[in-house]
């Protein structure tokens, strides 16, 4: 697999660059989160990359860090999710963005990305919870484990992730995982 392509970058025409590696010039699909941080053209650049082969094409995508292209893999193995459509992901946001909208169970950061939809985004939040945004999860600002395990099991439950953040907002600081769940289903019965 080509795992990153250092050379002269030749053309930027979004959503693909070329950049020329010994004499052979590698057309590279980017997101544009990446496109806007490359340099003008006849530069030295340096992409990580992702090699998909079928059995019409080989594709090459370039990320500027290795964190995006592990985002990427991550967004390419969700059920219905190709690599445009990974790629418009990234371009929507940040990593970073990404991961702490799947912490925090947020459809409504990824329906803003052009091409996800409610049920796509409920479906990227379901599979890569754990996954992508793990390393945020006891991060300030975002919710405990005990939070997390209150919102695992009203989502188990069948309520949609805005009712459940907002179930989770009235409960109080430290309550425990049985209560929390009672209280919630308290609220929730009461909306």
């Amino acid at each position: 697999m080509i795992g990153r392509i250092s050379g002269i970058l030749l053309e930027k025409t979004p959503p693909v660059v070329c950049i020329d590696v010994g004499g052979i010039g590698y057309e590279i699909d980017v997101p544009m989160s990446t496109l806007y941080k490359l340099p003008d053209t006849g530069a030295q650049v340096s992409l990580y990359t992702h090699l998909t082969v079928r059995e019409d094409a080989h594709t090459l995508y370039g990320f500027s860090s290795a964190n995006e292209r592990s985002a990427f893999r991550a967004l390419i193995k969700v059920t219905g999710i190709g690599a445009r459509t990974a790629l418009a992901v990234l371009s929507g946001m940040t990593v970073d963005e990404l991961a702490s909208a799947i912490t925090q169970q947020e459809t409504g950061r990824l329906t803003r990305v052009p091409g996800i939809g409610k049920k796509t985004a409920e479906r990227l939040l379901l599979e890569l919870r754990g996954k992508l945004g793990a390393d945020l999860a006891h991060a300030p600002g975002t919710p405990s484990a005990g939070r997390d395990d209150i919102l695992n099991a009203l989502l188990s439950l069948g309520y949609s992730s805005s009712e459940t953040q907002a179930a989770l907002k009235g409960l109080p600081e430290g309550v425990e995982v049985a209560e929390g769940i009672r209280l919630a289903l308290k609220s929730l019965a009461r909306a």
